[in-house]
């Protein structure tokens, strides 16, 4: 050290000795009066007296400056962050997520899973901590049952909203923003979802998967917050749940009763709503090994594949039994009928090629009626059957049909996945007719185990960058206009070539196309980030 820096360091050392025994001899400088004072607040007397002495070297710490907040980073992303300047929040050894008395009934499952996640307590309380996750419930809150408002402030997070759903939301955000950056940032979020289905469509008929498979998808479609998980148990290859009333129709393995419970409990705490499906007429192949006499034959007798004839009321009773077994299994709120690929329907001339069901149709329709309304009929009737319960009806679009003496009920939500088939009409024929459609395009949306029939493993590049809500055919968007008929979207694992993947090999292939779908899902807009980002945020989460 040379001799002029070694002359100042003790001029300043003697500058801070001489501003020190100033301060103590003023009057009103004591410990009491320092306490009182905010952390990080200077005192002015104090400040004055320290001026005197060494202007420079003395002046008090300054409170900490932040800049402002940015957006949470969260898959979907947030719809709107009001930024502020603040630390934010992270978690600490000492924080809770607590619930106020009024609200541990409905909010504590979402309480104690959050501060399992983040490993911080919880706590019943109306009068949080510094520190703490408080979550609350507010009818009166603007927004749907699955919007919230997450407030980051003062050291702690508020997150309110009308309903369940919508804190849970929040509490999810909130989780992937401790993830993504370490803390959550400063502010408040408003966010809501832009369409109200939002989910997975599993074939667990031609490949078995595993009860603690399913839940795992449970859990990461929370995450993203997605809302349904179709589960279609019923197809040619099996019948994949244990019955009572037909127990010679089931497959092995299968997933039993309590099974089914547990998942649905599982799905009712993460707000998601299983909906089944036994597909019928079609697609039956697995009952029809056990009671043959209700396959469907042409006039030359030959069996068609997967087929109930839809002229024995014996088809009807079965098929009816099943539904009325199956529907209090399932509490969620929707149903799904099937109703596509009715092999009788893609014959060139279904009235010359199945004279019994032109005789059926006729008898109940009228002389001008065809096999489809034959078809139709077998439709409403089922969703007669199922009505009762309450939950929403859905069904393939190619089980709908134009021009005929009797048309599908008009409660029965479109499922529209295809425009390929013999005789399907475009979706805007669907929404001229004033219908609500569901999307899952099988030129997005459709994974299919193998690759079969020219379709090819859906990415989560192409579904984040070139898929809407609005493209429910092909790549074209239908007109703006009707996004209010169409309810949102289901990615879809069809089991094709059941053992062309294993389960892990699916988890991991649907995992981006996932995320990308719950992203255009919750938000119609086009994405900020761009993709490489996304994937990037996606593996990181």
């Amino acid at each position: 050290m040379s001799a002029p820096r070694r002359h100042r360091r003790v001029h300043v050392i003697a500058t801070a000795v001489v501003a020190a025994l100033v301060t103590l001899a003023l009057p009103g400088c004591t410990a009491s009066s320092d306490e009182a004072r905010a952390p990080g607040t200077p005192d002015s007397s104090a400040g004055a007296a320290t001026t005197t002495a060494a202007p420079a070297e003395a002046a008090p710490t300054p409170t900490p400056s932040y800049p402002l907040s940015t957006a949470p980073r969260t898959i979907p992303a947030v719809r709107e962050h009001v930024p502020a300047r603040g630390p934010g929040w992270k978690p600490t050894p000492e924080a809770r997520v607590v619930v106020a008395p009024d609200d541990t009934a409905a909010l504590s499952d979402e309480a104690k899973l959050l501060a399992g996640e983040l490993r911080i307590g919880y706590g019943e309380s109306a009068a949080p901590r510094a520190g703490d996750v408080q979550l609350s419930l507010d009818a009166g809150a603007a927004g749907g049952p699955e919007s919230y408002t997450l407030d980051v402030k003062d050291g702690r997070v508020r997150i309110n909203g009308p309903g369940q759903a919508g804190v849970f939301y929040g509490t999810r955000t909130l989780k992937q923003a401790v993830k993504s950056g370490g803390s959550a940032p400063e502010g408040t979020v408003r966010d809501a979802p832009a369409k109200p289905q939002r989910g997975l469509n599993l074939d667990i008929a031609r490949k078995h998967f595993t009860p603690d498979w399913i839940e795992d998808r449970l859990r990461e479609m929370a995450d993203l917050k997605l809302n349904q998980l179709g589960l279609h148990f019923s197809d040619d290859q099996a019948f994949r749940i244990q019955s009572d009333t037909h127990p010679e129709i089931v497959s092995t393995p299968h997933l039993t009763k309590a099974q089914v419970r547990e998942i649905n409990a599982l799905a009712a705490r993460l707000h998601i709503t299983v909906v089944p499906e036994i597909d019928s007429p079609g697609h039956l192949g697995a009952v029809l090994r056990a009671h043959p006499d209700l396959q469907l034959r042409d006039t030359q007798g030959r069996a068609v594949k997967g087929a109930v004839d839809i002229s024995n009321p014996a088809s009807a009773k079965l098929v009816d039994e099943l539904l009325r077994e199956y529907v209090p299994l399932f509490p969620g709120g929707a149903w799904h009928l099937g109703a596509d690929e009715y092999q009788a329907l893609v014959y060139r001339d279904p009235q010359a090629s199945f004279h019994q069901l032109a005789r059926a149709a006729q008898q109940r329709y009228g002389p001008s009626a065809r096999v489809q309304d034959l078809a139709t009929g077998w439709l409403n009737d089922r969703a007669d059957v199922v009505r009762p319960s309450g939950k929403a009806l859905k069904a393939w679009n190619d089980g709908f049909f134009a021009g005929g003496v009797t048309n599908a009920a008009k409660d029965i939500q479109v499922e529209y996945w295809t425009g390929k088939e013999t005789g399907a009409r475009p979706p805007l024929e669907y929404l001229r007719e004033g219908r609500k459609l569901v999307n899952l395009n099988d030129e997005f949306l459709y994974y299919v185990l193998g690759e079969p029939n020219q379709f090819t493993y859906p990415t989560g590049k192409r579904i984040y960058e070139q898929w809407t809500p609005l493209v429910l055919r092909g790549t074209t968007p239908v007109p703006a206009s009707y996004g209010p008929q169409i309810l949102g979207g289901r990615l879809a694992v069809w089991a094709d070539l059941s053992g062309a993947q294993t389960q892990a090999q699916v988890a991991q292939g649907i995992q981006g196309p996932l995320a990308a779908l719950s992203q255009k899902v919750w938000d119609s807009r086009a994405p900020q980030l761009p993709w490489a980002d996304f994937k990037a945020l996606a593996d990181r989460l």
